[in-house]
């Protein structure tokens, strides 16, 4: 098949690149966003250029000399690996099979741009990725293909994501081909009754609430490691959590009670969360166990303050 590549960053490069090895398909161009005042270039656009891949970075859709020059790439599929621009249908119809696209949740579940973040917060106990054709509605088209794994009960957003979602995710890419080129690729209609979306997790949503019980607070932590990530404030000034255990004990929510060599453990309600590292404001990420001491903090202060 004629394919054309669109995506961004990491994921749409090794999804790239698994195609290139494979070589049982031609790449005949790539898609990606423009690139931004200050920045490096985007690693797909990087790898592509290097293959000697036309690069095409389009800021949108709308325009008909834009659509035209997809349709001379004279396409069978897209591959949509990791996108953000919004492609309509009469883009995303141009190939002789259409477009697939990746997302990284088990559809309808968690469709929106922060799929794996909201899985853990939620205190999910699994994730995956799906295939999907899309439509003009947010990740709302019949599934092509799933994939399942477990969220184990301290996994962050780098474990789910970068050890579980992410490797098999870029090696399904050539099942997906298989399934296209097979004639007759399965259509899997999503249950509109089991869909959910969230939106973007930020900072707002990020804010420990202490007085919490001990498994909603450790959820957020991890399910906000390494962005946007998790922030409490001590004395005013904020503090950014990163990795932290859950451990076991009563008292009052909020007190810090135990600083150590491991962290800094903070009670909440029917628990404890051991933060084991932090960024203080202005500073890079340390052991908290470092920063407690530098700091002068004490068993029983406050923090969320």
């Amino acid at each position: 098949m004629r394919l054309i590549v669109m995506g961004q960053q990491a994921f749409g490069k090794d999804v790239l690149e698994k195609l290139l090895e494979a070589g049982t398909d031609e790449v005949v161009a790539v898609y990606c966003e423009p690139d931004r005042d200050g920045k490096p270039a985007d690693p797909i656009k990087s790898f592509a250029l290097e293959k000697g891949l036309p690069v095409h970075q389009p800021a949108h859709f709308r325009d008909q000399e834009i659509l035209d020059q997809l349709a001379s790439c004279d396409a069978d599929l897209m591959v949509m690996a990791f996108v953000n621009v919004f492609v309509p249908e009469a883009a995303r119809d141009t190939p002789k099979m259409g477009s697939i696209c990746f997302h990284p949740s088990l559809l309808p579940r968690h469709r929106g741009p922060s799929a794996v973040n909201w899985p853990i917060i939620m205190g999910s106990n699994k994730s995956g990725f799906s295939w999907f054709y899309p439509t003009d509605g947010l990740d709302e088209g019949d599934v092509l293909l799933t994939w399942e794994c477990p969220i184990d009960p301290d996994d962050t957003v780098i474990n789910l994501y970068f050890k579980k979602i992410y490797p098999s995710a870029v090696n399904s890419v050539l099942e997906v081909c298989e399934l296209y080129r097979s004639g007759n690729p399965p259509h899997i209609q999503q249950n509109e009754s089991e869909a959910t979306y969230e939106r973007r997790c930020t900072k707002k949503h990020a804010k420990v609430d202490w007085n919490k019980p001990v498994d909603q607070v450790y959820n957020l932590i991890r399910g906000t490691n390494p962005a946007p990530g998790a922030w409490t404030t001590l004395n005013g000034d904020e503090l950014g959590i990163f990795d932290s255990a859950k451990t076991s004990g009563d008292g009052i929510s909020s007190k810090i009670v135990g600083i150590g060599s491991d962290g800094i453990e903070v009670q909440c309600i029917g628990g404890r969360v051991l933060i084991k590292r932090l960024r203080p404001a202005g500073e890079d990420k340390q052991p908290a166990a470092d920063w407690a001491a530098s700091a002068g903090l004490s068993v029983g202060d406050l923090i969320g303050t």
